[in-house]
């Protein structure tokens, strides 16, 4: 019967193999020996793993939906969206966003935690509400896919964005739940060839999901161009610029400025892979590595988690191995 059994999975591949981590929108932190993987779902899904391998779904952050959430976004349906991860003063800052497909009627909000395991006596999320809002006709930006990052300072700031005019960042108060006063903005990256305007239309330029890693003397912004969540029609790919100021300006291989259309192709996929973007990047035991969701072709344009090592040229760009996507195959464990 053992024989007869394996047989079958031999001659049913797809239905024995393991299950892999379905995510999209990835973010990573570690407490202790465990990561933690968060990303876009009902009130915001995550993962716990040992070996970033092997992954157990811990359901979800928000057991409702954030209480605001309406207020910014009246079409909000439950699906928190791309959220960021960041240990600050002894607690963990989950920064999110609500909003509807293709609306700027958008916010960013925080929730904090004193533990990242939901089986520590310590675990309860503490929603400290929104840190930013976007209105149709009011604002030319749209207020989604927060990323956080430190200037060496003692300053925090937040990057965002999506299509509209492009990605901006703003400087966080000192305890990194809303902005500082004055406000301080900067404009980093941008597709548009028009005017901005504020309108209610998304507009043509396909920018979005910035994410901001120090290297050396560098920052260097990730963004995603393209079109996400259109199964075999995504064209999500990742592009990166760099600066030696967190403010900007961040330019390109070729030296193009990321506000006049710049971006240095990192990863774009391939006929196994489609609609590969939102990215994060990590430094873990002396490597760095890439983070982010990739559709694969012969799973119907299922989103999977990926994780592949980043290295780095003689001139000091980021590059991935197009291999590592296959390489790379998550383990969802079974919920304790």
């Amino acid at each position: 019967m053992k024989s007869a059994v394996f047989a079958l999975c031999l001659a049913a591949a797809s239905v024995c193999a393991a299950k892999e981590v379905s995510v999209h929108d990835p973010v990573m932190a570690k407490e202790g020996d465990t990561w933690y993987v968060f990303s876009t779902g009902p009130g915001i899904t995550f993962y716990s793993s040992k070996n970033m391998k092997d992954w157990t779904p811990e359901g979800r952050v928000f057991k409702g939906d954030p209480a605001w959430a309406k207020r910014a976004a009246p079409t909000f349906d439950g699906h928190v969206w791309a959220p960021d991860v960041h240990f600050h003063n002894g607690k963990y800052y989950l920064y999110y966003s609500v909003s509807g497909f293709g609306k700027n009627t958008s916010g960013i909000g925080v929730t904090v935690n004193k533990t990242l395991n939901p089986r520590s006596p310590d675990y309860r999320w503490e929603d400290k509400g929104m840190v930013l809002q976007s209105v149709p006709l009011r604002d030319d930006w749209n207020a989604i896919d927060p990323n956080i990052v430190e200037d060496g300072k003692g300053g925090a700031w937040m990057a965002f964005g999506s299509f509209w005019s492009g990605l901006k960042l703003v400087k966080l108060n000192a305890d990194w739940t809303g902005l500082a006063e004055p406000q301080e903005w900067h404009a980093i990256a941008s597709r548009s060839r028009a005017p901005s305007v504020a309108d209610k239309s998304a507009g043509p330029d396909e920018i979005e999901a910035p994410f901001i890693f120090k290297k050396g003397d560098f920052y260097y912004l990730f963004a995603s161009f393209g079109l996400c969540c259109r199964k075999g029609d995504s064209t999500y790919h990742v592009v990166v610029g760099r600066s030696r100021d967190v403010t900007g300006p961040y330019v390109d291989r070729k030296g193009v400025d990321m506000m006049k259309g710049g971006g240095s192709v990192v990863i774009a996929g391939d006929k196994d892979w489609k609609g590969l973007g939102h990215n994060s990047a990590y430094t873990i035991d002396g490597k760095d590595y890439m983070v982010l969701h990739a559709y694969e072709t012969a799973d119907n344009y299922l989103q999977k988690l990926k994780i592949m090592e980043m290295k780095w040229d003689a001139t000091g760009w980021p590059t991935v191995d197009a291999a590592d996507l296959n390489r790379y195959r998550s383990n969802q464990l079974p919920s304790p």
